[in-house]
């Protein structure tokens, strides 16, 4: 497989419970792009880079350098990808910065960080789990 080909403007809230928030850009962020926080502001995740590899969250809308944007955080919420998933399928941080790739895409070297796991082919339900350990 893949990066998830993402519909920027299809990504979205997938449900009234999932919790959002607003944050800072320290670069340029793509809606549908898993973020990190490091020193109060929201940069675009890689898994290639220990650092850069865990997601505090998805990009809901963009954001230019130092611009504000909204983006989904915490566990069990649902978002729309803009993309079409494989249910049940778990998705990840990529090794590809700012992009999101099902685990099995994962090589060594990459930082493992779990996204969520596909609910339908529309939404993935957000688990961020991670560890630091590389694959």
């Amino acid at each position: 497989m893949a990066n998830l080909s993402q519909t920027a403007a299809n990504v979205a809230v997938g449900s009234a419970g999932t919790r959002i928030r607003n944050g800072q850009a320290g670069e340029s962020i793509t809606q549908g792009q898993p973020v990190y926080l490091s020193s109060n502001k929201y940069y675009r995740c890689d898994a290639n880079v220990q650092a850069k590899s865990r997601a505090d969250g998805i990009a809901l809308t963009p954001a230019a350098t130092d611009g504000y944007f909204i983006l989904q955080e915490g566990v069990g919420g649902f978002v729309n990808l803009g993309a079409t998933l494989t249910v049940g399928e778990t998705y990840v941080v990529s090794a590809t910065v700012g992009a999101i790739a099902p685990i099995g895409d994962l090589t060594t070297g990459d930082y493992p960080c779990i996204l969520g796991v596909a609910t339908t082919t529309a939404l993935m339900q957000t688990v961020y789990a991670y560890t630091g350990v590389p694959k």
